[in-house]
């Protein structure tokens, strides 16, 4: 697999976190009981910042997710504050580095819990029970760590049940209990936590849904594992550098150098999605952007485009089909990238169309609406393009193109879009809060800038239109996507701040695309 872009920040996951730190320990000599330490330290502060006054309690399982939430115990009790620390296990069957920390508390692992407080100060360290909570301004879940996946099972789910009943905020270790760190899948009950402390570098499942909704504010804690281990991760976060790779306007330019998008689509009714892309298009940077409607519409279209050129295709009652496909691909001798279904309608002629054009073309293209319908379960016909492709569904869109059920798009994302990435040999931009741009070869790149003003309807024609304006500048399509998709997050946001969450329509989201890339250029800049 080929690494990460530069403009990725890694996330990787438990197995490549294991490596790591594997590596951390056995080349470079770090003992784990001092990354342990660390990773402590870090999730004390975060507590004390999310409760700076009252009780503290801390649940631990044996593993090392319970280590890191036994040193926290210690070093917050050192601070002044009253500690509980509620063990899910025997203290015997802790084993290795917990068990240590658990010693440092005061308590043999060989010799039960203890009947009274050792010594005036200590922490109060029992058996969890739920009622234990009762009373504590903050509780830390350091039940399960990265490595476990599935539904918890016994006391782990007894004690996750307790602490999202607790009613206080919840600072996770590492990753929420009951969150998948590799691909945020929830099987079961998992923690909601208000902040997650995690240790070395983010997870994907802290990013990706539904894991991402149970994750809280999150917080990267530096545990002193050196630069250069030879584990590269597969997924990262879009950071605002994938911008700088999208060229600008140079001076010498024309409106020709700047790149040419085509958008087909509209039919009757349906206007409005391709006027959408087009606008996006040219407020994304593309110098000359061509509409390819039907004839009957033409009227319509030039109504609504007054920067935008419009060519009529041969139609039948509104709708584009068949018979355009010729004059479709031969729009597209010149170069450029075409943008194709927006508006384009379901009638079998016009899906004909999309995916008889969308074999032929020989320019970069985008797959949106029912240019995506037009392939359901036709992936393969996808595969066989020889210019660059990426499809951008939404998670009931992407169940068509797999012919799996939507809810379980929704609770495997990531796998959903590595899988049609892989099957399309496209990349694969699978659209929500948590928007994951997957490449055919397994490399994901994760969005993080949340925008709820986006979900509204035409702002996925927005984004066809800013990918499609990227892709006719040359830009690598895994590249391309990435940038086009932090754009539009930051565009939602600022059309957000100027007219209200609630009041945000498409329109503004394509009024902002100018000031968003300006706004992350200057942040990439810093």
């Amino acid at each position: 697999m080929t690494a990460l872009p530069s403009w990725a920040d890694p996330l990787p996951d438990a197995q490549a976190m294991r490596a790591t730190d594997a590596w951390a320990i056995e080349d470079r000599g770090i003992p784990s009981l001092e990354l342990m330490e660390r990773a402590g330290r870090g999730l004390a502060r975060v507590v004390a910042d999310a409760a700076p006054e009252g009780v503290v309690a801390i649940v631990c399982g044996k593993g090392n997710n319970g280590g890191d939430g036994l040193v926290a115990g210690r070093l917050l009790r050192e601070a002044g504050r009253e500690v509980r620390v509620l063990l899910l296990a025997e203290p015997g069957d802790l084993q290795g580095d917990p068990a240590e920390n658990l010693v440092r508390l005061g308590v043999r692992p060989d010799g039960g819990f203890p009947t009274a407080v050792q010594s005036p100060g200590d922490p109060v360290i029992e058996a969890f029970a739920p009622e234990r909570l009762a009373g504590a301004t903050v509780v830390v879940d350091a039940i399960l760590g990265t490595g476990s996946a599935g539904a918890p099972r016994g006391r782990a789910l007894e004690a996750i049940e307790a602490l999202n009943a607790a009613g206080v905020p919840v600072v996770a270790a590492d990753t929420p209990s009951g969150v998948d760190a590799s691909t945020g899948a929830v099987e079961g009950v998992a923690v909601g936590a208000t902040a997650t402390a995690t240790f070395a570098a983010a997870k994907p499942g802290l990013y990706i849904a539904p894991g991402k909704a149970h994750a809280g504010s999150v917080e990267v804690i530096d545990i002193g594992i050196p630069p250069g281990a030879p584990v590269e991760a597969a997924a990262g976060l879009i950071t605002p550098a994938a911008v700088e790779e999208v060229p600008r306007r140079d001076a010498p330019g024309t409106k020709f150098t700047s790149g040419h998008v085509l958008v087909c689509g509209g039919s009757h009714g349906l206007t409005g999605a391709p006027t959408l892309a087009a606008h996006a298009a040219a407020r994304a940077g593309a110098g000359y952007v061509t509409l390819l409607i039907p004839a009957s519409l033409e009227a319509t279209f030039e109504l609504k485009t007054l920067e935008v050129m419009s060519r009529a295709m041969p139609e039948q009652d509104g709708h584009l089909g068949p018979e355009a496909v010729d004059a479709v691909l031969g729009a597209t001798a010149r170069g450029g990238a075409l943008a194709l279904g927006p508006g384009l309608g379901r009638d079998e002629g016009a899906l004909t169309l999309a995916r008889e054009a969308a074999r032929r073309a020989e320019v970069a293209l985008v797959l949106d609406a029912d240019g995506l319908n037009a392939h359901a379960g036709r992936l393969g016909e996808v595969a066989a393009r020889g210019a660059p492709t990426v499809l951008t569904p939404h998670a009931g869109e992407l169940a068509r193109l797999l012919d799996v059920d939507s809810g379980a798009v929704a609770a495997q994302r990531l796998h959903h879009a590595r899988a049609a990435a892989r099957d399309a040999g496209a990349v694969v931009v699978l659209k929500a809060d948590d928007t994951i741009v997957a490449a055919p070869d397994g490399r994901a790149a994760v969005n993080a800038i949340s925008a709820p003003a986006l979900a509204t309807a035409g702002t996925g024609d927005v984004l066809t239109g800013v990918v499609a304006a990227y892709l006719a500048k040359g830009v690598e399509p895994f590249t391309a996507a990435a940038a086009a998709v932090v754009v539009h997050a930051r565009a939602g946001q600022l059309a957000a701040a100027a007219h209200g969450p609630e009041a945000v329509i498409a329109g503004d989201v394509i009024a902002q695309l100018g000031h968003a890339r300006a706004d992350l250029d200057a942040t990439s800049a810093i």
